[in-house]
């Protein structure tokens, strides 16, 4: 096959792969991709998973001769793909401009031009006749079909499922038309949209995490039984992982929203002690209002306590800006700056650690289900009081150096007995729920009697 006359036209949808077009025109001449896909010379060859398994976020770049070759397959003007296709003008250095045959090249799309989700096929069957699969670029604030009550999910998970049902769920519909305001208050206030939207994610995804102890959360676990299909309790920790975003939508943009407030900003400012500063309460007025915003009135003091999430560091950020204390532009006086170790986990990265967690013996127990409630807690504390311990330590660095040293090293001291018992316990926790003493051991890079004997006395100091 050496020339296509493009008598069958198969139309780009806006922000489509390039790799998922080339599938649809497959399917349009009733041929196999793969063999309609031997008509480029390809680089390298198509991206897959860990364990085998093509990816649907699989992504190509074509140089000239090539993208003249795919406008003829199409029968479209190469003018409109290069509108419609993102990935279209990306150039590389394989793809050399003197080759005279068509030549492509495999890329995964979040490494062309962003975060790629499947297309609803209801949608595309309008459009094109055929209700195929469809790979385009998508934020996740566009995530909704309104049209057919669906949540569109990502492309880059070794996972079956291609949309999330929304049937029930207004108020994920009613959040995306609400973004769109949120965005331009965003614009306004001159931090991009995009930065805003991954806070907030980054916020809410870590709220999520801690929900499992928060008895009074009553919303997410309804909605995420909805888009479960009515009953996510046969593989929740799964569950979890692919409903996430579907489930969290609407706080994203509530908290994406609250930040964007200046009203919001004068909380923080009070709570900081405004002119005379203070550590942040626990009933600090800007998290209590945050709560009552988010239809949570006991959310307020959860979140004024958790140190060294994403938060607090916004909260931080907006208290050094007012102050003028921030020094030079950078991520410390940045309220939008997202820390990688904040960012929230991606549904694919999830996903591969689960499954290498359900093959590894005992390592799948969930942990609430391993742990006992005040084992837990123990081990939370111990942390939070660390971890309140050293930001206390940043103001004492002014003084006498005997003082100061003295003041330092001991405030050190103890935060690192309170790390180390915060490490035993999750330690004697991890291998009670059935994960073998030889990995616990690596994770805490100890030899193995050692870390036996170390939790054997430390049983029997606690009486265990």
């Amino acid at each position: 096959m050496t020339h296509h006359p493009g008598f069958l036209r198969t139309a780009p949808l806006q922000e489509e792969t390039t790799s998922s077009l080339i599938c649809r025109i497959a399917g349009r001449y009733g041929m196999e991709e793969k063999v309609l896909r031997a008509c480029w010379k390809w680089r390298n060859y198509p991206p897959g998973h860990e364990g085998g398994g093509a990816r649907a976020d699989a992504e190509v770049l074509l140089n000239e001769a090539g993208r003249q070759l795919l406008a003829g397959m199409s029968g479209v003007e190469e003018d409109v793909l290069a509108r419609a296709l993102p990935s279209w003008g990306k150039g590389d250095a394989r793809l050399r401009a003197e080759d005279d045959d068509p030549v492509g090249l495999w890329r995964t799309g979040g490494a062309v031009a962003g975060p790629v989700a499947f297309g609803c096929r209801l949608c595309t069957a309008r459009r094109s006749g055929a209700a195929m699969r469809v790979v385009r670029y998508a934020p996740r604030w566009e995530r909704v079909c309104g049209r057919h009550g669906r949540w569109l999910l990502d492309a880059d998970a070794n996972q079956p499922l291609e949309h999330l049902g929304l049937r029930g769920l207004p108020e994920v519909v009613a959040a995306q038309r609400r973004w769109a305001g949120v965005a331009r208050r965003a614009v306004r206030a001159g931090a991009g949209p995009e930065r805003v939207f991954a806070l907030a994610r980054a916020v809410v995804a870590r709220w999520w995490e801690q929900a499992y102890g928060w008895e009074r959360e009553t919303i997410w676990p309804r909605r995420l039984h909805q888009v479960a299909g009515g009953d996510a309790g046969g593989d929740l920790e799964r569950w979890r992982i692919v409903g996430r975003d579907a489930v969290v939508f609407p706080e994203v943009v509530a908290v994406a929203d609250a930040l964007l407030d200046p009203g919001m900003a004068e909380l923080v400012w009070a709570d900081s002690g405004a002119g005379r500063p203070r550590a942040l309460p626990a009933d600090g007025l800007f998290c209590r209002k945050l709560g009552e915003r988010l239809g949570r009135g006991w959310l307020g003091p959860l979140a004024a306590t958790d140190h060294g999430g994403p938060l607090i560091a916004w909260m931080g950020s907006v208290i050094r800006l007012r102050r003028g204390a921030g020094g030079p532009p950078g991520y410390d006086n940045d309220p939008w700056w997202l820390r990688q170790e904040h960012q929230a986990a991606t549904m694919a990265g999830q996903l591969r650690v689960l499954g290498k967690e359900k093959k590894a013996p005992g390592s799948g127990t969930m942990w609430r289900a391993a742990v006992p409630a005040e084992q837990r807690r123990l081990i939370t504390s111990a942390i939070d009081c660390a971890e309140e311990e050293l930001l206390q330590l940043r103001g004492v660095q002014t003084g006498a150096t005997a003082d100061v040293a003295r003041r330092l090293l001991r405030g050190l001291g103890h935060s690192a007995g309170l790390i180390e018992a915060a490490w035993k316990r999750t330690a004697v926790a991890a291998v009670n729920g059935g994960v073998p003493l030889e990995e616990v051991a690596q994770w805490v890079d100890m030899p193995v009697e050692m870390l036996r004997e170390m939790l054997t006395a430390d049983r029997q100091e606690n009486g265990g």
